[in-house]
């Protein structure tokens, strides 16, 4: 299926690279911080929160305000996160 032709919005590949990093990682390890994606892919803070955010939504990470963002339960075992109804 070929995707929308026009530009790609930065969010995505932000996200793409935190979907690769949880990947690699076990429930409750941490995952990289705003400022960290910032840094390392060159975009602006929203952009990261943006990320983040739907990895949140997802189900994939979890957030504790003032510690981070980590790595959620269901996350950690290899699902792609899919809808399984989890209560959080």
């Amino acid at each position: 299926m070929p995707e929308n032709s026009g530009p790609r919005a930065p969010y995505m590949d932000v996200l793409d690279a935190l979907l690769e990093e949880i990947k690699g990682k076990r429930p409750g390890d941490p995952v990289s911080s705003e400022a960290e994606l910032c840094e390392r892919h060159g975009v602006a803070r929203m952009t990261a929160r943006r990320a983040i955010g739907i990895a949140r939504d997802r189900g994939l990470i979890i957030t504790r305000w003032g510690k981070g963002s980590f790595v959620a339960p269901a996350a950690g075992s290899g699902s792609e996160g899919d809808d399984q109804g989890d209560a959080l």
